[in-house]
């Protein structure tokens, strides 16, 4: 007979900045928040009788799917999330890392931005993932070296200004 074992797959940690971890706390407190007054809202609209013709139930059965899936979200990171130290030393400044500040050109035009994972990657808050073309291309560089990045349009060469 043969026996089967359960593999625990356990995630990687998740680098955070510690204003993302701080920002996800907070949501935290709201979520659950938001969890307890919708719970509310559902019994009270179970009390009001027929489910199955019941608007107020339903929607308010559906809010909470959304929000427990929102707690689920923001509670993972928090589980796997993990500020790293960014030394400030000299040496370790000058390469590209998490957390560093990153100005690139490319044909005259100035890009700046700063190096963060996927989960608090915004492009509209010039944030950028590490796992982006551009991310993984620049991981470990220094200022003056340049890097090319596959995009659909082509090949495309950044040269590294300046990392703080």
């Amino acid at each position: 007979m043969k026996s089967f074992t359960k593999k625990i797959i356990i995630p990687d940690p998740i680098p955070l900045t510690q204003a993302e971890l701080d920002k996800k706390k907070l949501e935290l407190k709201k979520l659950l928040i938001t969890q307890d007054e919708v719970i509310k809202r559902l019994q009270i609209a179970r009390e009001m009788g027929d489910l199955s013709e019941n608007g107020a139930y339903h929607a308010a059965k559906h809010e909470l799917g959304n929000t427990r899936r929102q707690l689920g979200k923001v509670k993972h990171l928090l589980k796997y999330g993990f500020v790293p130290t960014v030394s400030n030393d000299k040496k370790s400044s000058e390469v590209v890392a998490f957390g560093r500040t990153i100005t690139l050109v490319n044909n005259g035009k100035e890009m700046t931005f700063m190096l963060v994972s996927q989960f608090e990657s915004n492009p509209l808050e010039k944030k950028l993932s590490m796992e982006s073309p551009i991310g993984k291309a620049i991981i470990g560089k220094k200022v003056d070296d340049k890097v090319t990045v596959e995009t659909p349009r082509g090949e495309v060469i950044y040269k590294i200004t300046q990392i703080k």
